[in-house]
């Protein structure tokens, strides 16, 4: 734990309306975090994310814009309500543990906070993300649908995010060079955003046709969980 992370609860306890409350909220986080918290690294990506969509969103760049800025709502909700049972002293779901439980680990890379944080958002928050949205936009997920041609689209933008992380982040925690390590630099350079998004819109049609039964899109979501759960902890294995 840290000493502010009172601050940060009360900062996420609200849900977001919009893209600019996302905003709000995420740089209410990175103002609050020290060098030491990788919870601070994973939200320096997302924020840089989260913006590069709105700037897009408000010139244009999507065919169904107001789509895009409900799933970036929906989706950066979920990250919030995983920080809020974290400091609350609920319990998040285990691939958000897998980070906030190792928050302090000065030997982890700044970068592998990130893309652990990514892994669980993408992993297992995205699907639901995209279920909720087209829930209340009256869309059905399916590939090939101009939402679906938006969603891609958004590929090559993050992919370029993820690689000036990689850039910028690849030191120890508190800022120390990292020694040559092929292990770290081969799981890094095997997690792709773009098949992880890409199976992630897979698994969102899968829970939009178990809608229907609360049982079944539970153990879907725990099933998801268990799985990211594993990869997170691998991204997460400190440096030698």
């Amino acid at each position: 734990m840290f000493p502010y992370d009172a601050a940060l609860l009360a900062a996420v306890r609200t849900s977001p309306q919009s893209v600019a409350d996302v905003l709000q909220n995420m740089q209410t986080i990175e103002a609050a975090c020290v060098a030491g918290d990788g919870l601070k690294w994973f939200n320096w990506l997302y924020s840089r994310v989260t913006r590069a969509v709105e700037k897009r969103i408000a010139a244009g760049g999507f065919i169904d814009g107001a789509w895009l800025a409900e799933l970036d709502v929906q989706f950066a909700r979920l990250y919030f309500n995983a920080l809020v049972s974290e400091l609350s002293g609920g319990r998040a779901a285990g691939c958000w543990r897998a980070l906030f439980d190792r928050r302090e680990q000065a030997l982890t890379a700044r970068i592998q906070f990130a893309l652990a944080g990514i892994n669980a958002h993408i992993n297992h928050d995205l699907p639901q993300a995209i279920a909720a949205t087209c829930q209340i936009t009256g869309i059905t997920p399916q590939h090939g649908t101009p939402q679906y041609n938006d969603y891609t689209d958004l590929n090559s933008t993050l992919d370029s995010l993820i690689d000036y992380a990689k850039q910028n982040l690849y030191v120890r925690l508190l800022g120390d060079p990292l020694p040559a390590i092929s292990h770290l630099e081969d799981t890094i350079a095997a997690w792709s955003v773009s098949a992880a998004r890409e199976a992630a819109w897979q698994n969102s049609e899968i829970l939009w046709n178990l809608r229907a039964s609360q049982p079944l899109s539970s153990k879907f979501i725990d099933t998801l969980d268990g799985l990211t759960t594993v990869g997170s902890k691998a991204l997460l294995a400190p440096a030698p």
